[in-house]
């Protein structure tokens, strides 16, 4: 049996939880999300994106890829601006022979370039 003032105990610990949840749900509603950035699109997008756009320049060689990995590159890092850097593979997959490498902007989702991965 639990004891009548363990259990009044436990109430307010309980409210108080609930009332600390309130508090930072309304404080941090308006704080951005650091993995929605709104200055670049979202990195599935990106994927979608980069895969569209290798199928446009040849849809016959590039109809059984896939996207594989999609990182974020920050100016500075190998290229001008900010961009997207999407592999993609063919499936079943290559083991990375047959695999490409395709830079988004991160902005608008226009093709920076496609090359071979770099080992």
């Amino acid at each position: 049996m639990i004891p009548a003032v363990s259990r009044g105990r436990w109430i307010a610990v309980y409210a108080g939880w609930i009332a600390l949840c309130a508090i930072l749900f309304l404080a941090l509603a308006g704080v951005e999300d650091p993995s929605r950035r709104r200055d670049r699109i979202l990195s599935n997008d990106a994927g979608r994106r980069a895969l569209s756009l290798l199928r446009q320049s040849d849809r016959s060689r590039f109809r059984e890829f896939e996207v594989v990995h999609v990182a974020y590159a920050g100016a500075g890092e190998g290229g001008e601006g900010g961009r997207w850097v999407v592999l993609c593979d063919r499936v079943p997959h290559s083991g990375l022979r047959k695999a490409v490498v395709v830079e988004v902007d991160a902005r608008g989702g226009r093709l920076v370039r496609v090359r071979k991965p770099e080992w």
